[in-house]
């Protein structure tokens, strides 16, 4: 897989599924931290629209699993699918709406700039070869990109927003991944 990023901010050879929910980095934010999380929608389950569905306002708000979610506008940069696909949902020129109330280094605000990739999985399910494959690609990438990006800038939502979130969670292998970052 050869990615390169075209002149809008999405990454070539990989899918789009544009979200409407963004909006323009403040023009100072440079972009230097890669936010780590994991999603399931429903929770639990995968390989469905779920996530996509959530990320593009068009989940079924009327059934029962989904009523909370109603009105929540939410995105990431990129979504790894189970099986290894990567998914852009928006420009990494633009703000995605993943970290919420967040704060790293002393800097609040971690969407601003900030790039956020979420992993279809859940705390307690130990996420695939092909996501540690297409994460490690994919954050390679970035880090060309974005040489702000360095290992010590690269964080799982819990530590950005700890009194609120636990992912991308205990199942997530940081130590595995940060090696293959390193090899």
């Amino acid at each position: 897989m050869t990615l390169r990023l075209d002149t809008q901010g999405w990454l070539s050879d990989i899918m789009h599924c544009p979200s409407p929910n963004y909006n323009d980095r403040p023009v100072s934010a440079a972009v230097n931290l890669l936010v780590i999380h994991n999603i399931s929608v429903p929770p639990g389950c995968f390989d469905g629209p779920g996530i996509i569905d959530l990320f593009q306002n068009t989940l079924n708000y009327t059934l029962p699993q989904y009523q909370h979610l109603d009105g929540l506008k939410v995105s990431a940069h990129f979504v790894i699918r189970r099986d290894g696909l990567i998914i852009q949902c928006v420009s990494t020129y633009n703000r995605a709406w993943h970290a919420g109330i967040s704060c790293f280094d002393g800097i609040s605000n971690c969407n601003d700039y900030s790039i956020g990739i979420e992993l279809e999985g859940a705390d307690t399910v130990a996420f695939t070869d092909e996501q540690y494959q297409s994460l490690l690609t994919l954050t390679r990438v970035l880090q060309i990109v974005y040489p702000l990006i360095t290992m010590d800038r690269i964080t799982g939502h819990e530590q950005i927003a700890p009194d609120r979130k636990t992912d991308p969670g205990p199942c997530f292998d940081w130590l595995r991944f940060k090696e293959s970052l390193v090899s």
